[in-house]
């Protein structure tokens, strides 16, 4: 039953406008991993992913990000922005 109320949970989450994703405690392996998942389920209504790394410990997952979705680039990042504080990116998918 948890998982079914887990996958419910995780279906409404990507059909919000934001999705948050709190990569705290995850190495850039595992951060990219769950990026990439939430992309690939983002639904149309989907217009950014709140990427949450830290300032202090995720300074290698935020370089990690500008790698990943700025250098490389993917399908669906128009744009990468710096969010409300130093430990936050932002991937703009479309604009609202």
């Amino acid at each position: 039953m948890t998982g079914d109320l887990q996958n419910m949970q995780r279906k409404q989450r990507m059909n919000s406008p934001i999705i948050e994703l709190d990569l705290h405690n995850l190495n850039c392996a595992q951060a990219q991993g769950e990026i990439d998942r939430a992309l690939a389920d983002a639904g149309p209504g989907v217009y950014r992913i709140r990427l949450i790394h830290g300032f202090h410990g995720g300074t290698a997952l935020k370089k990690m990000i500008q790698e990943e979705y700025v250098y490389y680039g993917h399908t669906k990042v128009k744009r990468v922005v710096p969010g409300s504080n130093q430990g936050i990116t932002e991937l703009v998918l479309r604009e609202y």
